[in-house]
């Protein structure tokens, strides 16, 4: 199986930004982690990461064919990317919705998703290991 990470805004900063929510692992220990992760079960996967919203749309139509899955952290695009929202329901790749916080235990703006209702699932509040989880669920 061969699997697709994409995170959005600010995730490049993981590891350096709000390290009580985040972690202190960067962006780059985290993926290095999940290759690993995915090799261990017999799968690749491959990491893209853009602040900008163009870009995470291009990367999704990019998918078609020759991924498997989607793992999306879309970040603060999240809540109001209606751009983002549409490239998910253009392709076929199923895409799973990450969140290392609990969106829901935290500021009222973060509590509402446009994409979620275009994803195949969601999982949310395990730190580093939400990927793991939304990873995992596709050769479940």
């Amino acid at each position: 199986m061969k699997l697709l990470v994409i995170n959005g805004v600010n995730l490049g900063m993981t590891g350096r930004r709000e390290k009580g929510v985040y972690g202190v692992q960067t962006l780059d220990e985290i993926n290095e982690e999940l290759r690993f992760f995915c090799a261990e079960k017999g799968h690749s996967v491959d990491f893209f990461q853009s602040d900008l919203e163009g870009e995470v749309c291009r990367a999704l139509h990019g998918a078609e064919g020759k991924y498997d899955g989607i793992v999306l952290n879309a970040g603060a695009f999240t809540h109001y990317s209606y751009g983002i929202r549409d490239a998910i329901a253009s392709i076929t790749v199923p895409v799973v919705e990450v969140h290392m916080s609990n969106v829901h235990a935290r500021e009222e703006f973060r509590k509402k998703s446009v994409l979620t209702e275009v994803c195949r699932g969601e999982v949310l509040g395990f730190g580093k290991n939400s990927y793991k989880l939304a990873l995992e669920s596709f050769w479940l």
